[in-house]
């Protein structure tokens, strides 16, 4: 193949330069488990970020993990466990908390029903910041916040490196052996022309069960969520001015299919489950729900006032996270800079929207309409507005990689109609079945296969996947040789994409194409030799596990 040289790179002849081991493109959770474990392994390394917070779905997007069952004894990485009781001790050192909350062992600051750990995104921030911290002061990991791509150069299928605009207009040429994408949008592959996918497959393209089966639609992507964190000050008055395009979302009905359950801000909302919706409401503190019913207050609620000795220092915080402020009307990819930055003022715009319901029409729970004792709390988030730094991001550009994992792989429905989810007999067998036990796999992880309502009026999938291997595979481009996935851009589909999104699995990727990519340094070898040579594969596998990296469940050794 003849060098090429992007166009971006040669107009950089006034750019400053640096050269280092590996360039982490992207400062989100697997961005910065990469980090950490190059330095681990004796290998500096650049990291850098669109933003002032490295940390993504955790921290500038405010997001709680979602996680699965086992995520406090066998179901992540020992690193990400680390991190998370990490977080506990935090508030325990930093909060004078009850002695109930800081005798437990699985503290969970916020008392959110979606996650074991739903803790402040500026606590997250703080105990990412330290982990970093000695080894920022050692040289070995440089970070570049406010820092975002914007072209590359490329030799043959090589990257030699990457342009960065910095916030102050100036521009950063980063040169490495090693390139690891850990963006929020998979942003690195466009730049590169490396080979990757957007939207919906059809189904005839890898025969999955849930996957488009009229035509594929690069179009169809899932929605953006803008989030927020709110307090309830009862009888105090915090309604703001009425958003610009209030009347449009007030009284907006999603045009949906399978069809929608009335007008998008409201406490009814789809379910997967008879009769096809369910009655959701909200009952902010200091009010309790009867019979400890769930409710969406304490859904992804970051702080429970109720575990600190000083309650009255310490409010109740609801993170809002929910369907009712999905952003689906246009999409992130596939479109110029203009409609992406469009599609995200909207999102935003819509998540104040339904802030501004909450606060003036909402049904309460006690009878009458509105909570104007909302009040938006910035000060958990590391914002002044109270709206997280970024959108949160579900489906980024995805890798056509050496595997791409697909429905028939981890889809307990069709795995099970195929004959390929194990014995449902067996003991060993867990309730949601077998997935495929990828010989070269690098981690594991566990979610049900999570699509939000879609840019091409499809609305969600909800269905079981059996606890899945991450395979080597997925992380290496089929052609460029020195360039790996360490954040949600794996080689998944748009279906599977939904499950290996999580937290606790970006994680578990960031840090496994960390350790490939420092044994390939270490080597002066290349993934793609890596992966082809079994027993080198078996090689990292072994790094892996003595790290502490679960490379297959229990069940099925």
């Amino acid at each position: 193949m003849t060098p090429t040289t992007s166009s971006t790179a040669q107009s950089n002849a006034s750019a400053r330069e640096i050269q280092t081991q590996a360039l982490i493109v992207g400062g989100g959770v697997g961005g910065v488990a990469a980090a950490l474990a190059l330095t681990r392994r004796g290998i500096s390394c650049v990291i850098t970020e669109p933003t002032d917070w490295l940390g993504g779905q955790l921290t500038n997007q405010a997001v709680p993990p979602d996680e699965n069952r086992w995520v406090e004894d066998f179901g992540v990485t020992a690193s990400y466990q680390a991190l998370r009781n990490s977080v506990r001790e935090w508030y325990r050192a930093n909060r004078q908390l009850t002695p109930d909350a800081a005798a437990n062992p699985r503290l969970n600051p916020g008392n959110g029903w979606v996650s074991h750990l739903c803790a402040e995104p500026t606590v997250w921030h703080e105990v990412i910041r330290a982990w970093l911290a000695p080894h920022v002061a050692s040289g070995r990991v440089t970070v570049l916040l406010g820092h975002t791509p914007i072209g590359a150069e490329v030799s043959g299928d090589r990257v030699e490196s990457v342009t960065f605009a910095a916030e102050d207009g100036t521009k950063v040429v980063a040169r490495a052996p090693m390139i690891l994408d850990a963006t929020e949008l998979g942003d690195l592959y466009p730049l590169a022309a490396i080979e990757h996918a957007i939207g919906a497959e059809h189904q005839r393209e890898y025969g999955e069960m849930h996957a488009r089966t009229d035509r594929a639609d690069p179009l169809d992507q899932q929605a953006i969520s803008w989030c927020f964190a709110m307090e309830h000050r009862a009888g105090e008055n915090h309604v703001i001015s009425r958003p610009a395009k209030y009347d449009f979302w007030r009284s907006y009905v999603p045009k949906m299919d399978p069809p929608w359950t009335g007008p998008l801000f409201s406490w009814r909302i789809p379910s997967h489950d008879a009769p096809g919706w369910r009655e959701l409401g909200m009952v902010p503190a200091p009010d309790e729900p009867k019979g400890g019913a769930w409710e969406l207050w304490r859904y992804r609620r970051i702080r429970d006032a109720k575990i600190h000795a000083e309650p009255a220092k310490f409010p109740d915080v609801c993170l809002v996270n929910w369907v009712q402020m999905d952003y689906w009307l246009k999409p992130l990819l596939g479109v110029g800079p203009a409609e992406q930055r469009e599609a995200l003022a909207e999102a935003r715009e819509q998540s104040l929207c339904l802030f501004y319901w909450m606060q003036t029409e909402a049904p309460r729970h006690d009878g009458g309409t509105g909570y104007p004792g909302l009040k938006l709390a910035g000060e958990t988030l590391g914002t002044a507005d109270g709206f997280a730094k970024a959108a949160y991001i579900r489906e980024p550009r995805r890798l056509l990689a050496r595997t791409i994992v697909t429905e028939r792989h981890i889809g307990t429905e069709q795995r099970e109609a195929e004959g390929l989810g194990g014995d449902p007999a067996s003991v060993d067998r867990p309730e949601w079945g077998l997935a495929e036990p990828f010989a070269d796999t690098v981690g594991i992880g566990h979610y049900r296969l999570d699509l939000h309502p879609s840019t091409a009026g499809r609305n969600s999938i909800y269905v079981p996947a059996a606890p899945f291997r991450i395979p080597m595979g997925s992380l290496i481009p089929r052609r460029v040789r020195n360039v790996l996935a360490a954040g949600k851009g794996i080689g998944v589909t748009h279906i599977t994409n939904s499950c290996y999104r999580m937290h606790h699995v970006e994680w578990n990727i960031g840090e496994s194409a960390g350790t490939l990519a420092a044994f390939c340094l270490a080597r002066k070898s290349e993934p793609h030799a890596v992966h082809e040579d079994p027993a080198l594969v078996a090689e990292v596998q072994r790094e892996l596990a003595a790290s502490g990296v679960r490379i297959a469940w229990p069940w099925e050794r």
